[in-house]
């Protein structure tokens, strides 16, 4: 959410907003500025629903996407100063943070790397012991943060492919996005109920479904929110 700049309008954000329990915030490092990331905030808090930051590696023109050459210390720092930014207006506002999630390139790069996971953990641990840490399933980022003591939440895509070692396929790759419905509701109910999805090459990957993610910038976000919503409440499941 808030990946946009200057001039926010309510749109898809605040529409996804009546279908999902919590929303990853950008923090201005890949996307959003002071405005958005404000304007974002507030309507989070009039929506009800929980308040993440989605801290990323400084590359506004790669949106986050492009995996940079970082020292532990320097991604300790970033994570820091977007997490604190994101919290502090969340307080101006007297709501409180509920989580972090990294995004992009930072998310991709710590789920295998250990060190920069410990990295952003420490960081989300200085901020704030309390903040709850969403990780890829079965990734670095949930047990360098468990490590430390910090409380996790395995996370699952909706909109994405796995590969066999149950990482996400690469954005680079054809095959990487789900683009129909049917595709990710399937894959969705999956993973929940088997907690397995099935990778691209056919082989069942054993994964921890406990939130699902939706990017909020993909084509058909809206759709999906309101379709997989609908699915999880049809099958007896609640979203909270």
């Amino acid at each position: 959410m808030g990946e946009s700049f200057g001039a926010w309008t309510m749109g898809s954000d605040a529409a996804l907003m009546d279908f999902v329990s919590s929303v990853n915030i950008a923090c201005g490092f890949h996307a959003g500025d002071a405005t958005v990331i404000r304007k974002t905030v507030e309507t989070a808090i009039n929506k009800g629903v929980k308040i993440g930051a989605h801290p990323s590696f400084p590359d506004l023109q790669g949106f986050g996407r492009r995996e940079m050459k970082l020292s532990a210390g320097e991604i300790f720092d970033i994570v820091l100063y977007q997490v604190a930014a994101l919290k502090g207006v969340c307080e101006a506002f007297g709501a409180k943070l509920n989580h972090v999630k990294p995004h992009g390139a930072l998310y991709n790069t710590a789920a295998k790397n250990a060190e920069i996971s410990a990295s952003i953990a420490e960081a989300v641990k200085k901020i704030d012991a309390e903040l709850i840490f969403y990780g890829l399933s079965g990734s670095c980022l949930i047990s360098e943060a468990e490590k430390i003591g910090l409380r996790t939440a395995s996370e699952v895509f909706a909109d994405r492919t796995y590969t066999a070692d149950g990482t996400l396929t690469p954005r680079t790759e054809p095959n990487a996005l789900i683009s129909d419905s049917k595709q990710a509701i399937a894959q969705v109910l999956e993973m929940i109920f088997e907690q397995k999805v099935t990778a691209t090459n056919g082989e069942k990957v054993a994964l921890k479904a406990e939130i699902i993610c939706i990017h909020g910038d993909g084509a058909k976000a809206l759709e999906f929110a309101k379709l997989i919503h609908a699915e999880l409440k049809k099958c007896g499941i609640r979203i909270a």
